[in-house]
């Protein structure tokens, strides 16, 4: 039996990444689990953003450009909707409304989540598993110096603007891991788990705290291996710096290893934050150095193929 490779992935970057490892492994040799912290219903449609964009990404959908959504889209239903007097803050194109439209109408018909997601990834020609982090509904709460917002309220409406102070994931207590997550994440033939580079509190930590994924990565034995969103003291994209300064954290790569290291085995920063590796030689996690941003789909394959050479040299 071949050896498997799981990812954690949200959004934007992590969707890059998870095209490398797609380009790098067949399917029956890569799981991608995404966290679903942010979805929310919108206009009587269930919205799942990172669900969405690996989707797009892994079908060479995406808008490149503004690294969300479909290429080439169309706008007529938004302006529509804002010339009737209804809500447009969250920005739907056309051809992004069908998706969501035929996955409301998937879950209504009593697919989960998982089963709802499969069966459009297919119609994208995406033949890699992307398996969303629970079927059960779980929610990313921000608490601000204005009061609790909803993920997306925070994060579109008022742009990341208000101070955070602290993060719950609603739903996370009571949430199960799917069949689907639990076999790829079971010991026999794991090769190794990739944390992708997404906002460790937005992305990554809602995914964690679904049924103990946390602990349950602790007590592999296989490899974890993390790619550190932060290049330089500044995030690749989104708020992940701002957070981490608000919420008292390390600022850097080395922030994000101190987040995630009581789980990881190792941590990929970039070698613009080489130092930050020789200065810690015998760090736990441990801090390897390598090109991690990518800028195109070459790079995002090699950044890939440097992960999981990595992986393999943990295992060792």
């Amino acid at each position: 039996m071949r050896t498997r490779v799981v990812a954690l992935c949200g959004g934007v970057g992590g969707a890059k990444l998870a095209y490398g490892l797609s380009r790098s492994l067949p399917p029956e040799e890569l799981s991608i689990i995404v966290n679903t912290g942010d979805d929310f219903e919108h206009l009587g449609l269930h919205i799942s953003p990172d669900i969405d964009t690996v989707t797009y990404t892994l079908a060479d959908a995406a808008d490149e450009a503004q690294g969300w959504g479909r290429a080439d889209e169309q706008w007529t239903v938004m302006q529509e909707i804002e010339r009737l007097g209804g809500e447009n803050w969250f920005q739907l194109g056309d051809r992004d409304v069908a998706l969501h439209l035929l996955r409301t109408q998937l879950l209504r018909a009593g697919n989960t989540l998982t089963v709802a997601t499969a069966k459009l990834a297919a119609r994208f020609g995406v033949g890699h598993a992307i398996l969303p982090m629970s079927n059960e509904p779980v929610r990313t709460v921000v608490e601000t110096d204005e009061g609790e917002l909803a993920f997306q309220d925070y994060f579109v409406r008022r742009r990341c603007e208000p101070k955070t102070r602290a993060l719950r994931y609603v739903g996370a207590d009571d949430a199960r891991l799917s069949p689907e997550v639990t076999r790829a994440l079971d010991e026999d033939n794991l090769r190794g788990v990739i944390v992708c580079p997404s906002n460790p509190y937005l992305s990554i930590a809602p995914i964690l705290a679904v049924a103990d994924l946390r602990v349950r990565l602790r007590a592999l034995s296989a490899p974890v291996l993390a790619v550190s969103p932060i290049v330089a003291g500044l995030a690749l994209k989104g708020p992940a710096t701002k957070m981490m300064s608000e919420l008292g954290a390390e600022g850097g790569a080395l922030g994000v290893a101190r987040i995630y290291s009581d789980f990881i085995d190792a941590l990929l920063i970039d070698a613009r934050d080489a130092a930050l590796a020789r200065e810690c030689v015998d760090a736990d996690p441990r801090l390897l150095v390598g090109n991690i941003v990518m800028a195109s789909r070459y790079s995002r394959v090699e950044l890939a193929r440097t992960c999981l050479a990595h992986l393999d040299q943990l295992r060792k």
